[in-house]
């Protein structure tokens, strides 16, 4: 195939209703053969609406999509598989009591005479495998790999169906670096093939690398087609908010109190010595590649999970929560990576979202005030910009950065002391990102700590008034915000900084 000129895919004029939510209106698309052509758009901005019509999960209400010549209306998404498209979702569709061959052959198991062929299944899995780089045994149970590991086993899935058009929806959101860099080595063979690909992702500078053209999505419409030479960072994240962002520096002149949090020498299953302190108004930045311990640490300070040594201190008095509810009682909050499994109830409303922390208190003999709960609930809504249609709709319905907004809101109507955030920006667009890191800023100068947990060097940078990093369960050392550059984080993270 001629990958410069020959479409695998056409949408022409596509648009789809929610009630009466506008989700795409009238919107185009193209992909040619052997060609990556990243989506990119804020979240609400119709990415996933547009990807669920092409994998046969939702109907458009009007408009043409066309494939490989072919003018299709794809009813269910066996109907998109057979034509040749593999859709790999953010939120991965396995079944983790299963093993990886099951997973990667669900539905449709090699057999004959009614007997599955395991044998051939078996070598298939391990070819597929091969070709992501997942050095595993197809017969491991999935609840065993890593969250990483299972990204790969879905792409090794998808494969399997030799898809001649891959859709992949923020595909390396839980690689770490090593395997994303896999991940790219993939898609670069899979152009080879002639494999088209929609790769949609936050990172815009991950998009710039690796996208031969670029489209972008804002508010349910199409904006605008760019190819690599031509993008920028600034000029696409411009095309998706509508405005430009201003450039993320952490605040100067804001005041740093006395002493709100000491730990001395915490030791637990994955950590070890953890020694660092947090003043009133500081944002401590937690930095380290991905099983450093960072998460397990904050997890034992809130009370998650346990530790085996070492002390706590709370503005001067020590403290050992044994459950959650004992750090909340004492000021503290925590907002975790994993919003979906650990912090949102996805089909109840957003107001029960919001409340559910502080329904003690809004309680009285037992008998919740709703009145007074739905008051809190709408102050939080103003105050962090949620968008929202109505506080009674349920939480699946948001965007994911305002998923995230409403997690923020629970925990501030507990008006915490200290608030951890765990990856608070993990799967969020660059404008609500943006609208975060004003909220952090905001709530640190009213006097709260933050212990900010980042993967994004660049966040931890813009963010943080000292950086702690880890490596290994150990904490290899604590910088000033003058003394922070990409380069010396790494040095840190790798274990490489002082001779180590």
């Amino acid at each position: 195939m001629d990958a410069n000129n020959e479409l695998i895919l056409q949408v022409s004029g596509v648009s789809k209703r929610f009630g009466g939510v506008h989700a795409l209106d009238n919107v185009n698309l193209d992909v040619r053969y052997g060609e990556v052509h990243a989506l990119v758009g804020e979240n609400g901005a119709g990415k996933t609406t547009l990807i669920n019509i092409l994998g046969g999960i939702v109907e458009r209400d009007s408009g043409t999509v066309v494939f490989k010549g072919q003018d299709v209306n794809f009813v269910r998404p066996t109907d998109s598989i057979q034509a040749g498209i593999a859709v790999i979702h953010q939120e991965l569709a396995m079944m983790p009591a299963l093993n990886v061959i099951e997973n990667v052959y669900m539905g449709r198991m090699p057999s004959k005479y009614s007997r599955v062929l395991w044998k051939v299944a078996e070598q298939d899995t391990r070819a597929m495998l091969e070709q992501v780089g997942l050095d595993i045994n197809p017969r491991t149970e999935v609840s065993k790999l890593s969250i990483s590991q299972r990204q790969l086993v879905e792409i090794a899935k998808a494969l399997s169906m030799n898809a001649s058009l891959l859709i992949m929806d923020e595909p390396n959101s839980s690689l770490a670096e090593s395997e994303t860099e896999r991940l790219f080595e993939v898609i670069g063979k899979l152009k080879q093939q002639g494999v088209a690909i929609i790769y949609v992702s936050h990172k815009i500078e991950e998009v710039l690398r690796i996208a031969d053209r670029i489209s972008v999505l804002r508010d349910g419409t199409y904006r605008n087609t760019f190819t690599r030479e031509e993008a920028t960072v600034d000029k696409v994240i411009q095309m998706m908010v509508g405005r430009e962002l201003r450039r993320e520096h952490a605040t100067d002149g804001r005041q740093i109190g006395e002493m709100r949090l000491e730990v001395q020498n915490l030791t637990g299953e994955r950590f070890q010595n953890v020694s660092f302190n947090l003043r009133k108004g500081e944002i401590l930045g937690f930095a380290g590649l991905v099983g450093a311990g960072r998460s397990e640490t904050a997890r034992a300070i809130f009370g998650a999970d346990r530790f085996t040594s070492g002390k706590i201190f709370l503005d001067g008095k020590e403290v050992r929560f044994r459950a959650p509810d004992e750090a909340i009682r004492k000021g503290l909050a925590m907002v975790p990576e994993d919003r979906k499994g650990l912090s949102l109830f996805m089909n109840l409303p957003v107001l029960f979202n919001i409340s559910i922390a502080q329904l003690p208190e809004l309680s009285r003999a037992g008998v919740v005030n709703n009145r007074r709960v739905t008051q809190v609930g709408q102050e939080f809504v103003n105050v962090l910009m949620i968008k929202l249609s109505n506080l009674s709709n349920p939480i699946s319905s948001l965007s994911g950065g305002n998923q995230q907004k409403t997690i923020l809101a629970r925990w501030l109507a507990t008006n915490p002391k200290l608030l951890i955030l765990d990856e608070p920006t993990h799967g969020v667009d660059v404008g609500a990102k943006a609208e975060i890191y004003q909220l952090i800023r905001n709530l640190a100068e009213t006097g709260i700590s933050i212990l900010l947990i980042s993967s994004e060097l660049p966040e931890i940078l813009a963010m943080s008034d000292r950086v702690m990093i880890m490596h290994e369960g150990r904490v290899t050392g604590i910088l000033d915000r003058s003394e922070c550059s990409e380069h010396s984080i790494m040095l840190y993270a790798t274990g490489m900084a002082n001779g180590n």
